[in-house]
């Protein structure tokens, strides 16, 4: 599933094909299941001849910004993504909107298993579902007092408050894995019982995975090959870290959850 670094890279590619043109047709198969508020004709029609202004993100939810009219905020979901082209025969499969520029480029998210969602937004910071949200580890990392007084009085577990949406918008099941696995925590703790410098770690790691993901535009090869990531996939009973540490497997706050004991207690 999509999370943060693989969203910034779609609003790149959303800013490097579409800042400053002007939407010549909007197009979209009659698929409502991914559009919300509006059907596709109403959406595509209030796009057409509005030039595209910025392209910004807020945890895993993009939209486009227009010289008038509403925004077009976009939910990756399972499958999403963004891909600009110029030939028509390099439309993607699964595509659910496409723009088309007066200049002749063209941007559509394909999404295979529909779990994506399109929305026009006037005012999308300011209304749902990104006013629901919490910080945005990337744009808006807050400062130590400030996240311990976010961590205060709860009480579930530290991985269920990283996956929790209103509190760090845009992480996902395998970002909350490599937190806790870097900081050396379990990922059953209960957050109440984690300690300051515990804390400290989870916002450090927190900042610092994100940065580097983001940096290397979400290319998984180009992660550590210490981190996790590489070894968590498939539930092998005999799956181990490059550190030779034996990977166990947990439901934890309903997700399927990778995790080394020795390393985090």
């Amino acid at each position: 599933m999509p999370e943060l670094p693989e969203v910034e890279r779609g609003r790149l590619v959303a800013e490097m094909v579409g800042l400053g043109q002007t939407v010549k047709i909007a197009r979209s198969p009659d698929d409502r299941i991914v559009f919300c508020d509006q059907t596709p004709a109403t959406v595509c029609r209030r796009l057409k001849g509005r030039t595209v202004t910025a392209a910004c993100r807020h945890g895993k939810q993009l939209w486009l910004e227009f010289d008038a009219g509403p925004a077009l905020l976009l939910h990756f979901g399972m499958t999403g993504a963004l891909q600009g082209y110029e030939d028509i025969d390099e439309r993607p499969r699964f595509w659910k909107i496409e723009l088309e520029f007066e200049s002749g480029r063209r941007l559509a998210m394909p999404d295979p298993r529909r779990f994506g969602r399109i929305r026009l937004r006037e005012d999308p910071r300011n209304e749902p579902p990104i006013s629901k949200l919490g910080f945005d580890p990337l744009l808006e990392m807050p400062g130590w007092s400030e996240f311990k007084s976010l961590c205060q009085g709860r009480t579930g577990t530290i991985k269920g408050l990283l996956l929790n949406q209103s509190f760090a918008a845009g992480v996902g099941n395998w970002i909350a894995d490599e937190i806790l696995y870097q900081a050396g925590i379990a990922p059953m703790r209960s957050v109440k019982d984690l300690s300051a410098d515990e804390l400290r770690r989870v916002r450090s790691r927190l900042e610092s995975i994100i940065r580097k993901a983001v940096d290397v535009q979400s290319v998984s090869d180009r992660f550590p090959r210490n981190w996790l990531f590489h070894d968590r996939w498939g539930r092998s009973e005999d799956a181990r870290t490059s550190r030779d540490e034996a990977i166990a497997f947990a439901t934890v706050a309903g997700r399927t959850t990778a995790w080394v004991p020795t390393a985090q207690k």
